[in-house]
């Protein structure tokens, strides 16, 4: 059996002050031998520290079962983990919340930076929090930039520019923006977010489905 990524719910909670938002998703992890874990993750816009936050949880009921907590954070343009003794969030396959050094003596840490990786390559919506913490930017339409327009083509070039286009044609004059935001307004950019460079996606409107990655002209 492969591997199981099972996402599952996404909050979304204004912060007290109202400059940012709170997002938290969770789901569930089924291994090839049937393992089984629960996670969480998310990140604050606006937060400073600029880390997002990771929890997994393992063994409910069991001797040895427990939570792990993590951040994740921007590494010289890729991303790294820590573990914390801050609990993040509670998932059902957990168990007793482990501090930084018991996570770090638990003979299932391996099992469990291999369920992270696992979930940041399958998971969607972990690639909103990489960009996020990256700060990644896009070139986008006037249109698109002002919300005149939706937008309908999305590229990741080769130098590693993307660029956000409406149905305008794109002409010289542009806006910068950051990509996290354009996924704001519209969640469904998530499902083109790992366009590799040289590629572009394209749909003929909103809530149609994005045409498979295919290299830019």
């Amino acid at each position: 059996m492969d591997v199981q990524v099972i996402p599952g719910r996404l909050i979304e909670v204004p912060t007290p002050d109202a400059i940012g938002m709170d997002r938290r998703a969770f789901g569930e992890f089924i291994g090839p031998q049937g393992e089984l874990a629960s996670y969480a993750f998310g990140w604050t816009t606006g937060s400073d520290p600029h880390v997002g936050r990771f929890t997994i949880g393992i063994g409910a009921g069991n001797a040895g079962g427990g939570t792990f907590h993590a951040v994740v954070f921007d590494r010289d343009g890729s991303y790294a983990f820590s573990l914390v003794d801050d609990p993040f969030e509670q998932v059902p396959q957990g168990g007793p919340d482990f501090t930084a050094d018991q996570a770090r003596a638990h003979q299932d840490l391996p099992f469990i930076w291999w369920v992270v990786d696992r979930v940041m390559e399958r998971d969607t919506r972990t690639w909103w929090m990489r960009h996020w913490l990256f700060g990644t930017q896009c070139i986008q339409t006037i249109e698109v930039f002002e919300k005149q327009e939706p937008i309908l083509s999305v590229s990741h070039h080769d130098d590693g520019i993307w660029q956000l286009i409406g149905p305008t044609d794109a002409r010289d004059q542009g806006r910068i923006g950051h990509l996290h935001h354009a996924i704001d307004e519209d969640p469904a950019l998530i499902d083109v977010l790992d366009l590799e460079k040289g590629f572009r996606s394209t749909r003929p409107a909103p809530g149609s489905p994005w045409t498979p990655p295919h290299r830019t002209a």
